[in-house]
């Protein structure tokens, strides 16, 4: 996990293209998403962080975005639901 307030402009740019960067999340709420999500992208910079991968943010109990992530959200409120 990488807080936003960590990397320059430059270099998140250079970890998104090289694929480094994959999802982003919000440290607060402990949700995570796509980095094209309408709401991750109004998020204030000092909570925002970013993910490798979607196991690395479940690993940091981050649940998936129920706007830009519909299935994977149903699946994993399922699965919270039946426990």
């Amino acid at each position: 996990m990488i807080q936003h307030s960590q990397l320059s402009s430059e270099n998140l740019r250079s970890k998104i293209h090289s694929r480094d960067i994959c999802f982003g999340g919000n440290k607060k709420l402990k949700i995570y998403g796509l980095l094209s999500c309408r709401s991750g992208k109004r998020m204030k910079m000092e909570n925002r962080v970013f993910f490798a991968d979607e196991k690395e943010a479940l690993q940091n109990n981050y649940r998936p975005c129920g706007h830009c992530m519909k299935e994977v959200y149903k699946k994993w409120k399922k699965s919270i639901v039946n426990r």
